[in-house]
């Protein structure tokens, strides 16, 4: 077997190969008719493949199925269960065939966040040290809103004459997740949400989409580095 050069390139630390990234998003859900039904999952995967370029760490690609909580029908999604069992596979495979011992998953789906409760049970069926980065959900605002839009337009993947209709939320129900009545009122954030779309509309901003972009980007690279140090 060849001895393979862990040092070669620009590689600041050979044990940096031992790291995955990996993007977590959705595939199939409306986002209004400004953006593509698979925005998150594009945006998930250029933060994870950004961040793998700047550390070394290796690029896993991307989860394909989603969650999302029952009160939102806005796409096709699968039930945590089977949506934790998918990334067990995965990251098993990742560890099998690339001698991973540590993942970073960028996700970039806020109806992903209750895979973070589950987050102990893939741990210890992959025998991986797991950091959950959710930094892009907490930093973009609204589903559909500016920021998705803003982080789309860097990507070049927004649709520039529909942007005016993307507040149409009578039209355009998940739009700030706006025409979902139970999930607004069992959660203050996105309610606070819908009611930011409602009041302000959207508007596109690449200077904004490339900071949200660089702010998710640094924060998986710090996290690559807590792992390096663990």
């Amino acid at each position: 077997m060849a001895e393979l050069r862990y040092r070669a390139g620009n590689i600041q630390n050979p044990t940096v190969h031992k790291i995955g990234i990996i993007a977590l998003g959705s595939h199939l859900e409306n986002h209004g008719p400004a953006l593509p039904i698979d925005i998150d999952a594009k945006i998930g995967a250029h933060i994870a493949f950004q961040s793998s370029l700047q550390t070394g760490a290796k690029f896993l690609g991307i989860i394909f199925p989603a969650y999302e909580l029952d009160t939102i029908d806005h796409g096709v999604h699968v039930s945590l269960e089977t949506l934790k069992e998918n990334v067990i596979d995965t990251l098993n495979n990742a560890k099998k065939f690339l001698n991973i011992e540590k993942v970073v998953i960028v996700n970039a789906h806020g109806g992903n966040i209750p895979l973070m409760t589950e987050l102990w049970d893939i741990e210890d069926k992959t025998d991986l040290v797991i950091i959950f980065n959710n930094k892009v959900i907490s930093s973009e605002g609204p589903h559909g809103g500016s920021g998705e839009l803003s982080m789309a337009k860097v990507l070049g993947i927004v649709n520039e004459d529909e942007v005016k209709n993307q507040a149409n939320i009578d039209k355009y129900e998940e739009v700030g997740l706006y025409g979902f009545k139970q999930a607004r009122s069992d959660d203050p954030n996105i309610e606070e949400g819908a009611c930011d779309i409602e009041e302000n509309g959207v508007y596109v901003d690449e200077e904004y989409g490339e900071r949200l972009f660089n702010l998710s980007i640094n924060s998986v690279i710090l996290d690559v580095e807590k792992l390096l140090d663990f």
